[in-house]
């Protein structure tokens, strides 16, 4: 994306883009540093620019009446599914989870008793380095919305489900946003519905690292949109999609009981981090790396990590826990949301790399593991879905 802000931001309004995914297969579970990056053409977004009376929740927090309690895992943890190829994101319809697998492009279903089939691919999935694709999200009409690259930068798309659980297809596409820049490098990738309704959008600044600090380019923010792809009158740039900026590479997005929004970033050699995110505001990229910003006018994380101790991917904020996927450094932490400043580590070594977290509908913590994306050691029967009962940390 070059040129002027003027000029180069979103051309609000847009004609929606409408494709076809391809139909799903029924399949069993089988197993199977830097490149230049490249910058997208301007992008294009849906609909009209609507106004989101709830926008404001990220940023003025609601107060609750108890604080939720920090859960920490019991007992081991079990498989759900094994034999996942390059998988990036879970996300569930209803009682029925659904799997990215980044390199093939495939939404996988799973079926219950170790079983899986594929639902469909995503049209015109481009995979190259880290780029394919990555995140999903649903939203409560249960269509199932994607990010992943294209051949002319990333995108986020919708597309419709049909059939039922067991049988679940992929209908029409619909692009909401796309020519996003994109790259063999730092493609961000994390979708997320926030408390407002509004859909947030984790973009990397793939290789471009002063382009973080550019509100014309989309690289290195995070964006939000509305569920049809429009820009809510209430961001805090008026007519661009941009919510945050200054960021190297968001992969977890998440939301506080009490109206918090929490971002986990991975840093380049010194520090990674977890972030409180507000509206409009400077998270340093690549003028600062971890903390030290507040004197510039950047807004320091909560907590960071060494770099080869972490590489930070998915997370969930389940009651008063975060809990923080990390790629590098193999582990699960878990972060109490009454001090954000501290983490507990999990599982250190124990699975690999560590892709994205979720609680399920039954109230386990479902663990993705990612060995098989061309960076990790697989383990047999690699990738795979952990599940773990949670209790109330012990306190005192």
């Amino acid at each position: 994306m070059r040129g002027s802000r003027a000029g180069a931001l979103l051309a609000v309004g847009a004609v929606l883009l409408v494709g076809a995914c391809t139909p799903g297969v029924t399949t069993e579970p089988d197993v199977t540093s830097a490149p230049t990056a490249t910058a997208a053409p301007a992008p294009t977004t849906g609909a009209a620019p609507t106004t989101s009376a709830a926008a404001t929740t990220a940023a003025a927090p609601a107060s609750t009446p108890t604080a939720p309690p920090a859960l920490l895992p019991t007992g081991d943890p079990v498989d759900v599914v094994t034999g996942l190829r390059s998988p990036w994101s879970i996300v569930f319809v209803g009682t029925t989870a659904l799997v990215s697998e980044r390199d093939t492009g495939q939404v996988v279903e799973l079926t219950g008793a170790g079983g899986m089939r594929v639902v469909g691919t995503v049209p015109g999935v481009k995979h190259g380095g880290e780029g394919g694709l990555l995140g999903l999200a649903v939203d409560g009409q249960h269509r199932l919305y994607a990010y992943s690259t294209g051949a002319d930068g990333n995108r986020v798309q919708r597309c419709t489900l049909t059939g039922a659980p067991g049988s679940y297809g992929l209908g029409p596409s619909t692009t909401l946003i796309d020519r996003l820049p994109s790259g063999q490098i730092h493609n961000g990738g994390r979708l997320a519905f926030g408390p407002d309704g509004m859909l947030y959008v984790g973009v990397g600044e793939t290789g471009q690292r002063s382009r973080a600090q550019d509100l014309s380019f989309l690289g290195g923010k995070i964006l939000r949109i509305t569920p049809d792809g429009g820009v809510p009158a209430d961001n805090p740039f008026p007519g661009s999609p941009v919510y945050s900026y200054g960021h190297r590479n968001v992969q977890g997005i998440g939301w506080t009981a009490d109206g918090r929004m929490v971002a986990s970033e991975l840093g380049q050699d010194t520090w990674d981090e977890l972030n409180a995110i507000v509206p409009g505001k400077d998270y340093g990229w690549p003028l600062v790396e971890g903390t030290g910003g507040t004197a510039r006018g950047f807004v320091d994380p909560v907590q960071t990590w060494p770099t080869d101790e972490a590489s930070p991917s998915g997370l969930a904020v389940v009651d008063g826990t975060v809990f923080v996927a990390n790629l590098r450094g193999t582990v699960l932490r878990a972060v109490p949301v009454a001090d954000l400043g501290r983490s507990t580590p999990l599982y250190q070594g124990r699975y690999g790399r560590i892709r994205d977290v979720v609680r399920a509908p039954d109230g386990q913590l479902w663990i993705l593991t990612d060995n098989t994306d061309g960076r990790g050691t697989p383990h047999p029967g690699d990738d795979r879905i952990l599940a773990v009962s949670l209790a109330p940390a012990a306190t005192g």
